[in-house]
């Protein structure tokens, strides 16, 4: 065993039709001493009535504590572990994120603390993360790993990625808020999931992944992310004003798409109308080609921008 390091042992299936061994190392030496864990639920946490279900699961049935704990790496490592939410990441809501946001300040603040991890589902991740990079001030890694399959499944792949982003967590230089799956690191501003049951679900696009985890040791591409969020003394009030806000403004995504009409805006903009106080305040159209809008769709966005709606 190389030095100063512990060892998990896997089993897989190989193309071979085997059952093989392999060791994953995890570098223990005193770098980043103390990581703290947060969990929320998700497929990572999810269980099954049967081992060969990956798919009839039930998804947060799982504390994040008894996560921790089925990863025998992770012994002797000084880790704090907290349940901020227990929820299906599909039902994502801004009371979990005010929450989140709320914990990860006050970890990252701690001076004995060096790096979050956050247990996520797969479905919401890549907004969870985004929000978190803008708004928290995230000098230290915050490492939001996942999983495709239950904890419950024969071959589950969440504590792979557990131990990964562990890892990555751990990594001397590492910062920024980061995505870590299937032996890949992506930033939070490129990250995307890109399939429905693959267990390398997440895709940087043409940017590409900002490193890879193979064997416990990390191969960086491109240099980490620069913090821009909000939890900074230029922009306290922001700050202030996200943890003290009761909900978001309302934005509502919408798409553009052959035979497209206003139906949906003018819908919208009848409701606020009738109920003020939940109006919509901004639309993101998903356009076509390069942002291009149907001219029926276009004509009620302007008219929706006159009455306000950014």
């Amino acid at each position: 065993m190389p030095g100063n390091c512990s060892h998990i042992q896997y089993l897989y299936f190989s193309s071979v039709s085997r059952w093989r061994q392999v060791e994953t190392f995890v570098d223990v030496s005193p770098v980043r001493q103390r990581v703290v864990v947060l969990g929320t639920g998700g497929t990572i946490a999810g269980r099954a009535s049967r081992r060969d279900d990956n798919v009839g699961y039930t998804a947060a049935q799982i504390t994040v504590e008894d996560l921790v704990a089925s990863v025998p790496v992770f012994e002797g490592l000084a880790l704090d572990v907290e349940q901020v939410a227990q929820v299906d990441s599909k039902d994502m809501a801004f009371a979990v994120w005010q929450a989140l946001a709320q914990r990860l300040a006050f970890h990252l603040a701690r001076p004995e603390v060096d790096a979050v991890v956050v247990t996520h589902g797969t479905d919401t991740l890549e907004e969870t993360a985004f929000f978190l990079h803008r708004v928290l001030d995230a000098r230290k890694p915050v490492v939001l790993t996942c999983a495709m399959r239950p904890a419950t499944a024969w071959i589950p792949d969440g504590p792979q990625n557990l131990v990964d982003a562990m890892v990555v967590a751990r990594h001397p230089g590492a910062r920024g808020v980061l995505v870590v799956c299937a032996g890949r690191v992506h930033s939070a501003l490129d990250v995307a999931k890109t399939h429905t049951y693959q267990l390398d679900a997440f895709d940087s696009g043409d940017a590409g992944p900002l490193a890879r985890v193979t064997e416990g040791v990390v191969q960086l591409f491109r240099a980490w992310p620069e913090p821009s969020g909000w939890q900074t003394a230029d922009s306290s009030a922001a700050w202030d004003g996200l943890l003290g806000a009761r909900e978001m403004p309302r934005v509502v995504v919408l798409t553009s798409h052959a035979d497209a009409d206003a139906t949906q805006v003018d819908a919208l903009l009848a409701y606020a109308r009738s109920h003020p106080e939940s109006a919509v305040r901004g639309i993101v159209v998903a356009g076509t080609g390069s942002g291009t809008v149907h001219a029926r769709l276009e004509a009620a966005l302007l008219r929706a921008q006159v009455q306000g709606v950014r």
